[in-house]
């Protein structure tokens, strides 16, 4: 298959480029140059007006919508599908589940997807949110009559967390989350909250290692976050509260951060609206209440380092066909087109060490979006996918 867009960025490169044309082969890019000529039997697929661009990648979803969890296994896995298929279509080829129910479910939907059987982007899964008792994972059942379902796997102490990390790892886990503080959502702790000591985060984070797992540290405050930096995690989620010291020690340790800007601004921005909140996470309207000023002024915070950013939305807190919004948001927020449209691409990839993903160039997997417009000139144009190539297939024409 030949793709002829009006301009091609590759991941990496400062702008994008005129004229050129990508074949595809197999699944994979076979060539990228100007004026290039079909054979006889290729497919065309002609792109006006179309930026192309390496397939997208979230790094932190939650495949299910948070009323879904509640159900059986089985209605729960049926109310992924649409998910899948919007992601997908919107752009996002490649997605990290970060722990949607107690159930493995993000397992299973990885599988499903790898043999064919539904249609949505790649997965890779952290089955549960390891998290202590009252801590950002924790609904279990006297709390759940109050609060909603169970989303995490407690444990705590170094056998505990030990046990856990492993049973994870049983069930198919290609990444370990934790819950290194509190949430926003959390019913019974705060965001300011920390909530492993440094012997259990170094417990968690060993542990994974030895089994060859990277792990994603739920944390927001310096003191959080320095606990899982110095254990060793390879991804911080959220950070919004973060100092500049604590971004250098990132910096230093080659830690990613995956922002989740756009998950904070949609609660923020609805803080005045009763209707919004009526009968919902009442907590959480009080703890971004409490936490509004210096959650506004943190999100301003990653954009003036040089701290490696992924793209991550928390997608299932909001609807996911909106996970688009991170890109506008990190823009809002001081980031450069650049600098954001790479977080979803080729340093997203690096994240997930999968230097086949995030790039447009020979010999890498075919995923691809053709956004309408030019990204770079108008950031909102990541939220019109025209065309989607996932390994090679068009899903989107």
């Amino acid at each position: 298959m030949l793709l002829r867009p009006d301009r091609l960025w590759d991941g990496i490169a400062d702008a994008p480029v005129e004229g050129l044309a990508v074949l595809v082969r197999d699944g994979h890019v076979a060539s990228v140059a100007h004026d290039l000529v079909p054979g006889p039997e290729a497919d065309v697929l002609d792109m006006p007006g179309c930026t192309l661009l390496p397939g997208f990648i979230d790094c932190h979803v939650h495949l299910l919508d948070e009323g879904a969890e509640t159900g059986p296994a089985a209605y729960q896995t049926l109310t992924a599908v649409p998910v899948l298929r919007t992601l997908l279509r919107n752009g996002f080829t490649t997605v990290r589940d970060l722990g949607s129910a107690h159930l493995p479910l993000n397992v299973s939907l990885r599988d499903a997807v790898e043999d064919g059987l539904i249609e949505g982007p790649r997965i890779l899964a952290a089955p549960n949110i390891l998290s202590p008792r009252g801590g950002h994972g924790d609904k279990k059942p006297d709390l759940a009559q109050r609060y909603g379902h169970q989303i995490g796997t407690l444990a705590e102490g170094v056998e505990g967390l030990r046990r856990a990390v492993r049973e994870q790892a049983r069930s198919g886990a290609d990444w370990i989350k934790f819950a290194g503080g509190g949430g926003f959502s959390s019913p019974v702790d705060s965001p300011t909250s920390t909530s492993y000591s440094r012997v259990e985060v170094h417990t968690i984070v060993a542990t994974a290692d030895d089994l060859g797992l990277p792990c994603a540290a739920h944390v927001f405050t310096d003191r959080a976050v320095m606990r899982a930096v110095t254990a060793g995690v390879r991804s911080v989620e959220h950070g919004c509260f973060a100092t500049p010291p604590t971004y250098r020690a990132m910096e230093e340790a080659g830690t990613f951060l995956v922002p989740t800007q756009y998950v904070q601004t949609h609660f923020l921005d609805r803080l005045d609206d009763d209707a919004f909140w009526d009968g919902s996470m009442v907590f959480a309207r009080e703890n971004y209440r409490e936490n509004a000023e210096t959650l506004r002024e943190g999100l301003l915070r990653p954009a003036r380092t040089a701290v490696k950013t992924a793209f991550g939305t928390d997608a299932g807190m909001f609807p996911h066909a909106d996970n688009w919004r991170e890109f506008p948001t990190l823009v809002d927020h001081g980031y450069t087109a650049l600098r954001a449209l790479r977080a979803a691409t080729s340093t997203a990839a690096d994240l997930l060490g999968r230097p086949d993903l995030g790039i447009v160039a020979p010999g890498a997997t075919a995923d691809l979006v053709a956004l309408e417009g030019d990204p770079f000139q108008d950031i909102t144009a990541t939220g019109r996918a025209r065309h989607v190539i996932q390994r090679g297939r068009p899903v989107r024409r």
